[in-house]
């Protein structure tokens, strides 16, 4: 006995057979000839495509899941860090900051 390996087709390729037979142009068992599939497997197709079809529109595209990275309270604790480092420069006596300083006001 012979046995037939059964063809896997690609969600591509189903999804091209599927848009196909939406579209009406052809029959059904033109498209099948034409892609080389049973006219019951086109039809198949052709109905899960339009079953699935409402489900691509209700994915939400809301806002965007927020970075953890970018949690208030780490973001203050970096506005706190960076603001003691600033008083300090301006405390500093040899400081770039102080010297730029000085510049402004002797012009």
């Amino acid at each position: 006995m012979s046995e037939k390996k059964r063809k896997n087709f690609s969600g591509e390729f189903k999804a091209k057979v599927a848009l196909e037979a939406i579209r009406g142009v052809k029959t059904v068992n033109e498209i099948a000839r034409e892609f080389g599939v049973h006219p019951t497997q086109v039809g198949l197709w052709k109905k899960e495509l339009q079953g699935q079809a409402s489900g691509i529109f209700d994915i939400r595209r809301g806002p965007k899941p927020v970075d953890p990275s970018a949690s208030p309270e780490r973001l203050y604790s970096e506005i706190g860090r960076l603001k003691m480092e600033l008083d300090w420069l301006k405390k500093s006596p040899g400081s770039v900051y102080r010297r730029a300083q000085a510049l402004d006001q002797s012009q």
